[in-house]
């Protein structure tokens, strides 16, 4: 007969067993999850200006400072919460044309479909990219700002603070994706390897993420389609230029009696 040791033995083996297929499924189930992921970005103001961006710099360089608009949600019903729109009581709605807002964002961006059973938490980025000067097809990029959103809608920061107060329903799992940003300045200056920024032109602005599950493979922005999970629409700004070097004005000196 088997002694204790090896009775333990197979017992444990067959708990991880168990638990590896378990949580191989559970990886894989979240591709049986529709995404339909939509953002609006769009450039508010640029400039360039030169001293150092940073606190270690050693040496003053031109770098750029970047606000922007960011629309990917809006507060929504407990009903739209639903992972199938099939299956939604009432339907979900399709998605409509994008209504703009004063400010110039979208009203119906929606990352909501990111999120799923097995999101812990989903990690939100904006990325400036411009070409490098002299060598076409290479693109420098840069994260610009960078946001953590819980997959508890209730702890979401962008929901506004009476619906979190408030909880339950109030809070749904449609506002898990929910982003709105005005004017927003970004994190982080970006520079250039030349140290210059001024007047380079034909850059963006894009939307990326990265989903942190509970268990499986970490999963990035979604470009092109992958089954159920549809290519990013929008999520990229118009081109732009990057202007000139901002020069300080000096403060007139006094006159002297």
């Amino acid at each position: 007969m088997h002694s204790t040791v090896v009775r333990a033995q197979n017992i444990f083996g067959l708990f991880t067993t168990v638990t590896f297929v378990v949580s191989a499924l559970i990886g894989i189930s979240v591709l049986l999850y529709a995404q339909t992921p939509s953002a609006n970005i769009q450039l508010r103001n640029i400039q360039v200006v030169k001293g150092r961006p940073h606190y270690y710099s050693s040496k003053k360089e031109e770098y750029a400072h970047i606000k922007f608009d960011l629309d990917a949600g809006e507060e929504a019903p407990w009903f739209l919460s639903t992972p199938f729109p099939f299956l939604s009581f009432p339907p979900r709605a399709p998605p409509r044309p994008g209504k703009l807002t004063p400010s110039g964002g979208a009203r119906d961006q929606d990352l909501s479909s990111v999120f799923n059973w097995n999101t812990k938490q989903v990690f939100v980025y904006v990325v400036a990219k411009w070409p490098t000067a002299g060598k076409p097809g290479e693109i420098n990029e840069a994260v610009i700002w960078d946001q953590i959103i819980p997959a508890d809608p209730a702890l979401n920061p962008n929901v506004s603070p009476e619906r979190r107060r408030r909880g339950g329903s109030a809070a749904s799992k449609a506002d898990r994706g929910l982003v709105r940003l005005r004017a927003v300045k970004s994190k982080y200056q970006i520079t250039d390897v030349a140290g210059k920024m001024a007047e380079k032109g034909n850059a963006t602005l894009e939307l990326g993420w990265n989903v942190q599950p509970w268990v499986g493979a970490l999963t990035w922005t979604t470009h092109r389609q992958l089954g159920g999970w549809k290519a990013l629409r929008g999520g990229r700004s118009e081109p732009f230029d990057f202007p000139g070097l901002q020069v300080k004005k000096k403060p007139a000196a006094g006159r002297s009696n």
